[in-house]
């Protein structure tokens, strides 16, 4: 069983004071603490569940700077085996689907019965890469996978998030491209005494050329969309308390809906 991992990383947001940057396109990332994007982690995770279940290998690929070589790190800490960081400038502002054909490019090189992503990444969550690089491989694929039940043979089974608390228990066929959602595992600790143990395992780097791909088919020339402008959310009022008895209560929202004009 032979499985690439795709991963990336991603600053951390959640309790960060975000700032714009100057082009309206971005924010501002100096300060920020940077790790590997949460589904991913989940994704590694499975990955080496089935080498521990079936055996075989784990590539991890991640498409960044130098930088991004602490993610590959640390998935290598956790039981991946070889490692490619795909760094060029002229994949700088690429989108969901010219990052997926950055990453298909190097994929095609390579011996594999599985891919795995994660879902979607914390920074864009656009939930693109894992079902469009499906597409250019002509493999098939599932979405927000949170059971990889059985491998037999060449079909796997496995079990993907519905809406309102449904679930899909279908089989595929390898290879194929899984999405995997946060709550499948438990992703390991990685030790810091883990993470030394690999510090000199290679990573392999490819570039534009290497892959035999033109400007013009990475970064925003090879982009299906582009960002406009950026911009944090206006705060509002806040919510208006209503107290009373019920009758009371609802004839105030109704006379609130059709000042505000969301009734006539």
């Amino acid at each position: 069983m032979d499985i690439i991992v795709c991963v990336k990383r991603v600053p951390e947001t959640a309790e960060a004071d975000i700032v714009v940057d100057e082009t309206a396109k971005d924010i501002k990332t100096a300060g920020l603490v940077f790790d590997i994007n949460e589904w991913d982690n989940y994704a590694v995770e499975e990955a080496v569940l089935l080498k521990e279940k079936y055996g075989g290998t784990i590539t991890v690929i991640s498409l960044g700077p130098e930088e991004a070589n602490e993610t590959i790190r640390r998935a290598l800490a956790m039981g991946a085996d070889e490692a490619i960081r795909l760094t060029d400038t002229a994949f700088e502002k690429s989108d969901g689907y010219a990052i997926a054909r950055v990453l298909s490019e190097v994929i095609k090189t390579l011996s594999y019965d599985l891919i795995l992503t994660g879902v979607q990444s914390e920074d864009h969550g656009y939930g693109q890469v894992g079902p469009t690089l499906a597409g250019l491989l002509s493999l098939p694929h599932a979405a927000v996978v949170n059971q990889i039940e059985n491998i037999e043979g060449k079909t796997a089974r496995v079990h993907r998030e519905l809406e309102g608390g449904l679930e899909e228990v279908l089989d595929i066929d390898l290879p194929a491209v899984l999405t995997i959602q946060s709550g499948i595992n438990e992703p390991r600790y990685v030790s810091i005494m883990g993470i030394r143990k690999v510090a000199k395992k290679e990573i392999k780097v490819s570039g534009l050329g290497d892959l035999g791909m033109t400007s013009d088919e990475a970064g925003e020339r090879g982009s299906r969309t582009v960002v406009e402008r950026g911009f944090l959310p206006p705060v509002g009022e806040g919510a208006q308390m209503l107290e009373g008895a019920v009758d009371s209560v609802a004839a105030k929202v109704v006379s609130i809906l059709k000042e505000k004009g969301g009734v006539g």
